[in-house]
Formats: structure tokens, sequence, C-alpha cells
């Protein structure tokens, strides 16, 4: 059903690609990061893969409404995203880094990204069509607001080893594989080869971007015993990632690892 959506944005991320290929050095060194490897590698991947599953989201199927609330998360999440991946103080991580900078005066990158993505999702959930009115609506758009930033904030804590993030945007988006979630799989499916191949990453623009589509797709699709399942695993995610290191327990699981190198460069 989401056919055209993820052919078009597979299409138009493929694109992107090339034509980002082609930036002359100057235009892409503000790009540039040392992975996990200390090899240099790009974060232009995260606007291609962004306006691709973007392009996919307007041209796929869909109520408007539910479009309109993936486009608007998609974009601003992106759009934030892209401000810290530029202007990003590395020195400080985490909410809590981010909200005890916040105290001392200091307006960091990171906190412009987590209220930027805050917002977008609050916006994009009251665009959603709902049945309930008043208190039980607003109720509802709390929810899913904090289940499409939440989802966003997810994708990027996972963005730290080559196709991690990826796959797991396209998993979380397999239940509601119509609509925008299915424009989220052509984009990550086309922008797989070179994060997987370790020449790019997706950054906080494309891993904000994607994973706030793909929070969209989940808030405007799952039944609501599934939605809160699913906002209790993400918000539970994210507060345990204030604590624990997301790559050590991947590392420890003999399962989650095989999934996680699957299409990697070998150790």
């Amino acid at each position: 059903m989401g056919l055209v959506g993820a052919v078009v944005a597979a299409a138009a991320t493929a694109g992107l690609e090339r034509a980002a290929a082609k930036l002359p050095k100057d235009k892409r060194a503000p790009f540039e990061r040392t992975n996990h490897r200390g090899e240099t590698v790009t974060l232009l991947e995260g606007p291609v893969a962004v306006l691709g599953a973007l392009a996919g989201v307007a041209a796929g199927s869909g109520k408007g409404r539910v479009k309109a609330a993936a486009l608007l998360a998609g974009s601003v999440s992106g759009a934030v995203g892209a401000y810290d991946d530029l202007a990003g103080a590395t020195e400080t991580k985490g909410f809590r880094g981010h909200l005890s900078a916040l105290k001392r005066g200091e307006v960091t990158s990171g906190a412009v990204k987590i209220l930027g993505v805050g917002a977008a999702g609050l916006a994009a959930a009251a665009l959603l069509p709902r049945k309930s009115t008043g208190f039980g609506a607003l109720t509802e758009i709390v929810a899913d607001g904090a289940l499409i930033a939440g989802t966003a904030n997810l994708a990027n804590l996972l963005d730290l080893r080559p196709g991690r993030a990826l796959k797991a945007i396209t998993a979380a988006s397999a239940p509601v594989a119509g609509g925008p979630a299915a424009a989220v799989v052509g984009a990550a499916v086309a922008a797989a080869p070179s994060d997987l191949g370790e020449r790019s990453m997706l950054g906080d623009c494309g891993a904000n971007g994607l994973g706030a589509i793909t929070g969209t797709a989940l808030a405007a699709s799952l039944p609501r015993p599934l939605k809160t399942l699913a906002l209790t695993a993400v918000v539970a995610l994210n507060l345990a990632s204030e604590k624990v290191s997301f790559t050590k327990v991947i590392a420890g699981n003999p399962t989650l690892d095989k999934i996680d190198q699957w299409g990697r460069r070998p150790r």
C-alpha cells in the first residue's frame, strides 16, 4: 500500500546522495566527522535521507492530516538536528547535560534540538486525526507528542555504529508499513550501502528526522494498547541511555550483536 512512497523516497535519496558526492570539497568539509574507527565519514547522509523521506511522504498514500504531521515532524526535527550537527558542542551530552547547562544560563545547540524536537512532536500530534475531544484529546496529543519526540531521540541514540539506527528505524516502521513509514523504509534502504560501508552516517539531522517521521506513523496507526506499549518502551530506553551504554549491551547479547554486525565491515 505504501509502495509509491517507498519508491519515491528511495529514488530521491539515491539521487540526492549522488548530487552530494559531487559537491566541492569546501562545501563537504563542515559535514565531515571521525567515526568509531577513526576514519572520516560525512554527515550529508542525514539531510539527504530526510529530504528523500519527506519526498516519499508527500508522494505516498495516507490521510492528508497524517501526511502534514509527518512532514512537519520530519522537517523540523531534521532541521534542528542539522543545527546541532554543525554547531554542536560535543562536551555536553544527554538530557541531563543539556538541562544542567540551561540551569547555568547556557543555551547549548543540544538544548535547542531537544526543545525543537519536542515542539515538533507536539505540533505533529495536534495535527493527527482523532475521535476524542476535550481533556481526552489533550491527553492523547501529549502522549503522541512524547512518542514522536522520543522515537526521534532514540534513533539518534542508536546512531553510534554503522547501520544501527537505520535497522532500528526500519524495524519500528514494519508494524505500520503504509503511509509515512513506507517512505522512511525507502530512504533507509537507499542510504544503507553508504552507511554500512562507513562512508557516511545519519548524524542528528538524519536520525532525528527519520525517527520523528517513524514516531508520527506509529502515533497515527497503532491501536491504543500497542501505542501505549511503544511509548513505554521508548521512554524507558531514553531514560536508560543516561546510565547504560547501548553499544555494550548489544555487544554482550549474541543475537543483538549478530543483527548489529549484519552488513557491516568486519571488526
